[in-house]
């Protein structure tokens, strides 16, 4: 979730949110990392859109914040839209990293998935601001897949996890260091329909504001 400001004066659409890291694997250092990896992926794209016979700049400002001191309440009773909350561990229910829904403020983050440009919290930020998967997963031949495509996706073999698997095999998906945000994936934002105020902003995605236990082993 985040908060749209259309700048006229820079050419520009800024796109806010920060996020909130708490639980047993979240520190300073690492929540730094995550919206560094997810602002560079979001604004390596140089993403355009048209609104009003005006283009605009799409410039992602995301910061992270190690939430030491969260409590439930203080999700619970949120009302910025420019706040999203995942907790941070090295263990999670089925191995892998989630949000809350298409266009939520919540989640629940695997620390491995997060590591080493691995392109996941990218991905997830993605889901939050109104993005789900593609609904065609075997995209040989379309080139560089998109941030929003998920593991098991079937690609060109240099996209692969091994180049030399066979599609489906194993190794043979989509490993997803691989993945960028293109244009198509800033289209699919649908900025330009953003219900936007005199002042020139509005909201992108919801609140879920839901607070997420430590799973158990």
């Amino acid at each position: 979730m985040g908060e749209a400001e259309i700048k006229p004066a820079s050419q520009q659409l800024c796109i806010y949110s920060t996020l909130f890291f708490y639980g047993d694997a979240a520190n300073d250092a690492l929540s730094l990392a995550i919206v560094k990896d997810i602002a560079e992926h979001w604004n390596e794209a140089g993403g355009k859109v048209r609104i009003k016979n005006a283009v605009y700049n799409v410039v992602f400002n995301i910061e992270g914040i190690w939430a030491k001191s969260l409590t439930p309440e203080m999700i619970f009773e949120n009302t910025s839209r420019r706040n999203n909350y995942f907790r941070v561990e090295a263990f999670a229910s089925g191995n892998i990293s989630f949000v809350d829904g298409v266009g939520c403020n919540t989640g629940y983050f695997l620390l491995d998935n997060l590591l080493n440009n691995s392109t996941t919290a990218a991905h997830e930020y993605g889901h939050t601001i109104g993005l789900d998967h593609p609904d065609i997963l075997d995209i040989r031949g379309k080139g560089t897949p998109g941030i929003m495509y998920p593991r098991g996706t079937i690609v060109d073999p240099q996209f692969q996890y091994s180049p030399v698997a066979a599609p489906l095999a194993p190794g043979g998906t989509l490993n997803p260091f691989t993945r960028k945000v293109l244009q198509e994936d800033i289209d699919n934002l649908q900025l330009q329909r953003l219900a936007y105020n005199r002042s020139g902003i509005a909201m992108i995605g919801n609140f879920s504001n839901i607070w997420h236990q430590q799973h158990e082993r």
